[in-house]
C-alpha cells in the first residue's frame, strides 16, 4: 500500500525542494520505491520548446524511476509570480481534481509519493482555492519546511497556526538552514520547536551544492 506526504513551507525559496529530495533519498535508502510531484510551478524556463521548472526536474531526476515530465508537473508557467496570476495570464484554470487524479495515478506506481507545494501554505491556486485546499483534498500527512533565516520564527508560528485551523494531519517539520551565516541558529530552531507539538524530523545543514545522501542522513522520520 502506498503512502503520500505533502511538503509545504513557510515561504518561497526556503528549501522545500531540497527537503523533498532528501526525503526521497531517505525512503529509497529504506528500500522503498519513491516518486515526487510538484503539480504547480511558476518561474519555468523553456527547454526544447516546453516549459520546465528547475525544482520539478530535480524531483523527476531523483525518483526511483523516470516519469514523463507532465506527470511530475501538471501546471507549468513561465512568469515567476503567484501561480493563480500566472495561470490567469495563460488562460488556464488550475484544477485540484486534475492534480488529485494525477496523484492517484502515481500511487499505483510507487510505495511513497511526495507532493511538493508551491510557495507557502496559503498561496492561491485559483479564484477560490489555495495550497491548503489542495493538501486537504489529497488527504495526506503534511510535512512543513521552515527556512531558518531572519523572520523564520514568525513565519513558522503563523504557518503552524494555519495548519492547525485547517485540520490536516501534520507529520512533522524540517528546519532547512538556507543561510550560511545565520545568527543564533540553534536558538531559532529551539524557539520554533517550543511553539508546536509537531516533531522536528530533520535539521538540514547549509550546503552549497545539493547532496541528497548527506541530507538524508539527517532525517529522523517516525511512521
Amino acid at each position: 500500500m502506498s503512502q503520500g506526504y505533502f511538503i509545504t513551507g513557510t515561504d518561497t525559496g526556503i528549501g522545500k525542494t531540497w527537503s523533498t529530495v532528501a526525503l526521497m533519498q531517505y525512503f529509497k535508502n529504506q528500500g522503498k520505491s519513491v516518486l515526487g510531484m510538484k503539480p504547480v510551478a511558476s518561474g519555468c524556463d523553456e527547454i526544447d520548446g516546453q516549459l520546465r521548472n528547475e525544482d520539478a526536474l530535480l524531483l523527476q531526476q531523483h525518483a526511483s524511476f523516470m516519469l514523463p515530465y507532465r506527470q511530475v508537473n501538471s501546471y507549468a508557467f513561465a512568469p515567476p509570480v503567484s501561480p493563480h496570476i500566472a495561470a490567469r495570464q495563460a488562460g488556464v484554470e488550475i484544477e485540484l481534481d486534475e492534480i488529485t487524479r494525477q496523484y492517484h495515478q502515481l500511487k499505483k506506481q510507487a510505495e511513497i509519493i511526495l507532493v511538493e507545494g508551491v510557495g507557502g501554505w496559503m498561496v492561491p491556486l485559483n479564484a477560490g482555492q489555495d495550497i491548503a485546499d489542495l493538501a486537504q483534498k489529497l488527504d495526506i500527512p503534511v510535512i512543513v519546511v521552515v527556512g531558518i533565516r531572519l523572520g523564520c520564527i514568525n513565519q513558522a508560528r503563523m504557518t503552524f497556526g494555519a495548519l492547525q485551523k485547517s485540520g490536516v494531519q501534520c507529520h512533522g517539520w524540517i528546519a532547512a538552514c538556507v543561510e550560511q551565516e545565520m545568527l543564533m541558529l540553534n536558538e531559532n530552531i529551539q524557539t520554533i520547536s517550543q511553539s508546536t507539538d509537531m516533531p522536528l524530523i530533520a535539521v538540514l545543514p547549509y550546503l552549497e551544492k545539493l547532496d541528497p545522501q548527506r541530507l538524508a542522513t539527517e532525517i529522523k522520520l517516525k511512521f
